[in-house]
């Protein structure tokens, strides 16, 4: 049986989930409450990592060297910074690369990290297998950028957006990627977008008034995804 961690941000996230799973067990290491479940035959790891690439790389490395999984998901919501990239569509990463890591002083290019460079590129097959489910939404695959800011700034995404030619911008995705790297272990981060700095200015779309829309899109969209594998 296939042994999966699947990292979220926010409760919101994680909570819908949880409700179309079999709970098994709560396991408590150190803050953490990792729930194992079960979802056609294959064995769960749900945890919420809380927001921010140190708490996302924390919650990783505690999953790999306590549950060993086969695989790791991270999904829950992003801020697209591509226009072509709307509220409610799907972004899978290709490949992760955090926007704010700046080392440039050293001649290096920005979000390059020594030993590991700019981009992450996600795992083949989660990334073959994510590419098919049925689901009734747009999906977009290509980079995913993180850093520890919430960016709303329609200047600052465009920034991001074109500088590493990214679909979305998030805070966790990428430290979750590096973790994953350094201890050869296959991942995917998948996000639905609930909201986008580039929208028009008299669009009514907020963060708060799509974040569940958004939730319960990128969990069918799993769902899909899991019963595939």
């Amino acid at each position: 049986m296939n042994k999966i961690g699947i990292i979220f941000a926010m409760k919101e996230e994680l909570d819908e989930l949880l409700n179309i799973v079999d709970l098994i067990e709560e396991i408590n290491i150190y803050d953490l409450t990792i729930y194992k479940c079960i979802l056609n035959n294959k064995e769960l790891y749900l945890v919420e990592s809380g927001i921010g690439k140190v708490n996302a790389a924390r919650t990783t490395q505690i999953l790999i060297d306590n549950i060993n999984p086969d695989y790791i998901f991270n999904i829950g919501v992003a801020g697209s910074v591509n226009n072509n990239v709307n509220v409610l569509d799907i972004v899978i990463a290709e490949s992760l690369v955090q926007h704010d890591f700046d080392i440039t002083s050293f001649n290096h290019e920005k979000g390059y990290i020594p030993n590991v460079g700019v981009y992450i590129n996600t795992d083949k097959y989660l990334l073959d297998k994510c590419s098919n489910p049925n689901i009734n939404t747009n999906k977009h695959l290509g980079v995913i950028a993180s850093g520890d800011i919430f960016c709303q700034d329609k200047k600052m995404s465009n920034k991001i957006g074109t500088k590493f030619n990214a679909l979305a911008v998030e805070m966790e995705g990428a430290s979750i990627a590096q973790v994953c790297h350094l201890c050869n272990t296959p991942f995917i981060v998948i996000r639905s977008i609930s909201d986008s700095p580039n929208s028009n200015e008299n669009n009514t779309i907020t963060y708060e008034e799509f974040l569940s829309k958004s939730c319960k899109l990128v969990t069918g969209y799993i769902k899909d995804i899991l019963e595939s594998m």
